[in-house]
């Protein structure tokens, strides 16, 4: 197709595709990754069936895909956090001279970034991007993966307890967090589980047993899909959601005289039920950590 500055200035235009993509829509699908074009010729930057995309006439892979995976209760893809605290990617099969492989290892020694598509649901995808392989690790058949500058730096042996942390916290911001919210409110219908309102801009995937306590992990049983008010609320235990999904605000907040935010917005959502709940029972929040936190609430 081009020489490697015509690929550079592709994945330039790759990366304000991304970008440029609405506000509310976390997730993708085919359709929006086939939807590219650069210089006037369609260029799909996802294969609908593979999880390396290196287009006809390139060198270098594009991107790299994760599927779905319908266990809500761990994190929907395989490849996992290493040692030093960076992503792996594994190999297409067990070759590693496969083709899509090769162009994976092409766009590590250029020093290229891909879109990486991670699978949120069937057939939604989070893109994250940049993301540039850093490394490779031949005896588990993958590549290291680095989701910033920071994590670019190439270690010739075990890493820091500090520089590990960092790695981990720019993985949390770029990749589990965004993921958090995209899973969470795919799960809702991009819908408040408490009001049901519906702009995914004002929307918050909010976590039950809070990030950091070892039953807070970002998963969706850990999440709820809040507007920014009752979000605000729920942390501030000025509203809390019962084991059986019922909704109880503050007594003293309930005992306020003030407006009609505090009226309809949050003292009529008292003894409701939720609104809004994942039709699949195990995307539901899971009812063990409504109860830890609904017991903080009750103490307040």
């Amino acid at each position: 197709m081009g020489d490697e500055a015509w690929e550079r200035r592709l994945r330039e235009a790759m990366g304000a595709y991304v970008m440029q993509r609405p506000a509310d829509a976390a997730a993708v699908d085919y359709r929006w990754a086939a939807g590219f074009v650069y210089e006037g010729t369609r260029i799909p930057l996802k294969d609908r069936g593979r999880g390396i995309r290196r287009p006809r006439g390139m060198r270098a892979a594009l991107s790299i895909s994760t599927v779905y995976t319908p266990d809500w209760k761990v994190r929907p893809y395989e490849d996992q956090e290493g040692p030093d605290g960076r992503m792996r990617y594994k190999y297409q099969g067990s070759d590693p001279l496969a083709p899509d492989n090769v162009g994976v290892r092409e766009a590590m020694n250029d020093s290229l970034p891909l879109i990486w598509f991670v699978g949120v649901a069937h057939g939604s995808y989070q893109p994250v991007y940049p993301v540039y392989v850093v490394a490779e690790e031949p005896e588990q058949q993958q590549f290291v993966l680095a989701l910033d500058e920071s994590q670019r730096q190439v270690d010739a042996g075990p890493v820091s307890e500090d520089l590990r942390r960092y790695r981990q916290q720019v993985t949390r911001a770029r990749l589990h967090q965004p993921l958090f919210r995209t899973q969470v409110l795919t799960a809702y219908q991009n819908r408040c589980t408490v009001c049901s309102l519906h702009h995914p801009p004002l929307l918050d995937a909010a976590h039950i047993i809070p990030d950091g306590h070892e039953l807070g992990t970002a998963v969706v049983p850990n999440g709820l899909s809040l507007c920014k008010i009752h979000h605000a609320a729920y942390d501030a235990d000025i509203l809390g959601i019962s084991p059986d999904l019922v909704v109880s605000v503050r007594r003293d907040v309930l005992e306020e005289v003030d407006g009609p935010m505090l009226r309809h917005g949050l003292q009529e959502m008292h003894g409701q039920r939720l609104r809004e709940i994942p039709s699949t029972r195990a995307a539901r929040p899971d009812r063990e950590r409504l109860a830890a936190r609904y017991e903080t609430f009750l103490a307040r």
